[in-house]
């Protein structure tokens, strides 16, 4: 547990290093571009950043709680970040200190109500792995815990002592730089920044609670229950509580190991796609999703039975940081993959509207223009072949369209905060897995596979309303029926001339409309279905017939 005066320093150090970065930001992008330096700005902005990392590194190492998991991030963006600043990072996890032993089992017997020998029959006192918030060592479960659980091999994961209060000290840190952030208005516009790091502070505090964690280790398991890709570690309920989880051990090759998976006969390529395609059906169909896959918490293992399935296994650990996407958010995120695998401006602008991203009062025409330009020039390119373009061309893209673009009204919802992390996480492991790698071809298949997914739902929809429409045809009769009878026996209290001969003119215009609207439905549907079913396309379109001359010609005799 972190002393008073020790906190202190710690939020202070945070702070002071946030604001060296804010001047010397100001300085070289906001000030010397404004008084005509901006070349000169330009030049160092590589080694600036590179210096950072590495200011940030000793920090995040010395510090550990959250500072790493905001290393974790930045040394995943192999995509858009320079190599050497990347590779400044990307061993962060690696370098965390390890907390004694002693002062693990301390914490653990406590947790557990028992001596680390009645709980388990064996225990390594050298940590499989010290992360930020906790650290990993293997054990054997005694005899009746493995026949419960259907396993003995397990990894012991026990919270580091007083992260608790770390983490709240390292948040409230970074409320307080968000509140800074919030006040430079080329910021703010883009992002409610204090509303994202609170988004951040609530995934932050459920990740320090193993039971949050055991719980969606379980329900990831289930919805990949049917994935022969996919490994889940099953939990041992028994010996989890709220800083304790124990699991079973699916330790195998990390995903990073090209050397290990070329000794599996495993092809790196091959991984790389079906960990996107996974994340892509985490993220577009179920809308809950690993929020930190980076690749000291994946695993590739050779399947169990390979001649009825894949030849390999990944393995998902580490389920403390997960994503939920609304239904509403998680269907324009599908149009929005669908509009981009299309090249289609305009459907990505209309999802990213719909989506929240774009506000209200925005040129969506002039958006739609530069989304078309994007997609005629760079569309289709992975990020290696992106970074052999030529910089003059991104300049003069930036110059016809950078009014346009920097003008529209976008913000980033906090729904966002995650979604992009896990997304920028993914790009980037399937860039170091293949450094060819071309995220286009991931996505193009995966968003034709959604679009007959979107036509079978709109089909689907299309029945749903024939049949309501036809209940409503089905009943309607005989409440006019009903209506009639009693007019007729003089109990509904209605005294205006001819209404029968209205309610008729009703009638027979409800049917046309009854007929129309069938007609319709079922054109469309028919259409829809003609590509991927053309029999049952021409039958639904040739059926279109006959409501269609009920609406012409037999509503008007009836």
């Amino acid at each position: 547990m972190p002393h008073a005066a020790t906190g202190r320093a710690r939020y202070r150090r945070i702070i002071r290093f946030a604001t060296w970065v804010f001047a010397v930001t100001w300085w070289y992008d906001f000030l010397l571009p404004r008084i005509g330096l901006a070349k000169f700005a330009a030049r160092g902005r590589s080694a600036r950043m590179v210096r950072f990392a590495r200011r940030f590194r000793t920090l995040a190492v010395e510090l550990g709680g959250l500072m790493i998991k905001v290393g974790q991030y930045m040394s995943s963006r192999l995509d858009v970040l320079p190599p050497e600043l990347t590779k400044e990072l990307e061993g962060l996890q690696d370098e965390v200190p390890a907390v004694p032993f002693e002062q693990i089992r301390v914490l653990a017997e406590a947790e557990l109500g028992l001596p680390f020998d009645h709980v388990f029959a064996e225990f390594d006192e050298t940590p499989v792995a010290a992360a930020s918030l906790g650290q990993v060592y293997r054990v054997r479960l005694r005899e009746a815990d493995a026949a419960q659980t259907g396993f003995d091999g397990a990894v012991l994961k026990v919270q580091r002592p007083g992260i608790d209060e770390v983490v709240a000290i390292d948040l409230r840190a970074l409320r307080r730089i968000a509140v800074w952030m919030a006040r430079f208005r080329v910021i703010s516009k883009r992002a409610d920044v204090p509303a994202l790091v609170e988004s951040f502070a609530a995934t932050s505090l459920e990740e320090i609670d193993y039971l949050h964690e055991a719980a969606n280790a379980e329900r990831f398991a289930e919805m990949f229950a049917d994935d022969p890709r996919v490994r889940v570690p099953q939990v041992a309920w028994e010996r989890t509580t709220k800083r304790v989880l124990t699991l079973e051990d699916v330790t195998a090759i990390k995903v990073t190991d090209k050397v290990g998976l070329a000794h599996a006969g495993i092809d790196p390529k091959e991984v790389a796609t079906t960990f996107a395609e996974i994340m892509f059906d985490q993220l577009f169909e179920y809308g809950f999703f690993h929020a930190d896959p980076h690749p000291g918490n994946l695993f590739v293992s050779a399947a169990a039975n390979p001649s009825v399935g894949p030849a390999w296994v990944l393995t998902f650990v580490d389920f403390g940081m997960m994503g939920e996407i609304p239904a509403t958010l998680r269907g324009n995120l599908r149009k929005l993959l669908i509009a981009a695998a299309g090249r289609d401006g305009k459907g990505i602008v209309e999802a990213i509207q719909g989506a929240g991203v774009l506000l209200p009062g925005s040129n969506t025409h002039e958006l739609e223009v530069v989304m078309t330009h994007v997609f005629e020039r760079f569309g289709g390119m992975g990020f290696a072949e992106l970074r052999e373009v030529d910089p003059s061309e991104f300049r003069d893209f930036a110059q016809e369209f950078g009014d346009v673009l920097f003008n529209q009204p976008f913000q980033l919802p906090q729904d966002f905060l995650l979604i992009g992390r896990a997304m920028s996480l993914t790009s980037g492991l399937c860039s170091s897995l293949n450094p060819a790698y071309n995220i286009w071809d991931s996505v193009e298949p995966y968003a034709l596979a959604l679009l007959k997914s979107e036509s079978r739902n709109l089909v689907a929809d299309f029945a749903k309303q024939a049949a309501e429409v036809a209940g409503i045809a089905w009943k309607l009769p005989n409440r006019v029926d009903s209506v009639l009878d009693r007019l007729e026996d003089g109990t509904l209290p209605i005294h205006v001339p001819a209404v029968e001969a209205q309610i008729a003119r009703v009638e027979r215009y409800v049917k046309r409309a009854i007929g129309a609207l069938l007609f319709t439905a079922l054109l469309i549907a028919g259409a829809v279905l003609h590509n991927g079913n053309e029999g049952i396309g021409v039958v639904m379109m040739g059926s279109s017939v006959i409501p269609l001359l009920y609406a012409l010609f037999g509503a008007r005799r009836a």
